[in-house]
């Protein structure tokens, strides 16, 4: 009988850990997408409002291309003291209507279009003010994105080559602890209009890497949910804290009556 009992809580605890692991990995069904062939652009960012830009105009003249590089100076006050920095580029901030300000062009529209397509557009309409081969380069300076919840290290990160897909955002953030669910992450976006969108990822599902929300865009959040042994675990430890709270409490006062009545 004993034997027959040890078989069944070994049998249980060999079922409760494959049910766990299958939890864990991620992209499971990968050799499903192998006879999947899927064309698709290669990603490349929109720009939305709030981006900072930096636009930079190269040319065999550098006098020609100069009034369209504007540089800054920052001027510090310290104790009393005036503090020069280096020169460094404009960058234009794109206002909720998508339009920046830009030398010689005045308000040109920019949201929603990518960075090659900003270059193009501007190139284009720069054309009349150079006589030899020029170069317009667009670069995005605050493309950010955060990872909360169950990751090792959660925290907002810059992005530099304005690409990051979901599991390179997760490595920036150390992955996702133990207590991390893989079909619990949830990707939180704000689209130019002001809509914020919560969409459900399931990390176990290779499908994950066709999905539209695969790479990131700038300002997304990723919150990865706990499971539920992280749940219990926090429950059990506030439960823990309020008994020996009460019990300290309960010990002070018979202490205290023990000390009265003698």
């Amino acid at each position: 009988m004993k034997k027959t009992c040890y078989l069944i809580l070994l049998l249980g605890i060999c079922l409760a850990s494959c049910t766990s692991y299958k939890r864990i990995p991620y992209i499971q069904n990968s050799d499903e997408l192998k006879n999947i062939v899927q064309e698709k652009d290669l990603y490349d960012a929109h720009i939305m409002p709030k981006d900072l830009l930096t636009i930079t105009v190269n040319c065999e003249d550098p006098e020609a291309a100069a009034p369209y590089n504007l540089v800054v100076q920052s001027i510090l006050n310290n104790n009393s003291k005036t503090l020069t920095t280096q020169p460094s580029l404009m960058s234009y901030l794109v206002d909720n209507n998508g339009n920046i300000d830009f030398p010689s062009l005045g308000t040109i529209h920019v949201g929603g279009l990518t960075k090659s397509q900003a270059e193009e557009m501007i190139r284009q309409r720069l054309q009349p003010y150079f006589s030899k081969k020029f170069i317009v380069n667009v670069r995005m300076i605050n493309y950010k994105i955060s990872v909360l919840g169950e990751v090792a290290r959660p925290n907002t990160y810059t992005i530099s080559n304005e690409k990051v897909n979901i599991f390179e955002a997760l490595a920036l953030a150390g992955d996702l602890t133990i207590y991390g669910k893989r079909d619990g992450v949830k990707l939180i976006r704000e689209d130019s209009e002001g809509k914020t969108e919560i969409i459900p990822l399931n990390l176990n599902d290779a499908n994950i890497v066709n999905s539209p929300y695969y790479y990131l865009r700038q300002n997304d959040v990723l919150y990865v949910e706990p499971n539920k042994a992280k749940a219990k675990n926090s429950d059990i430890g506030q439960s823990t804290t309020l008994w020996f709270s009460a019990t300290s409490i309960m010990i002070s006062l018979t202490s205290l009556l023990y000390n009265i009545l003698n």
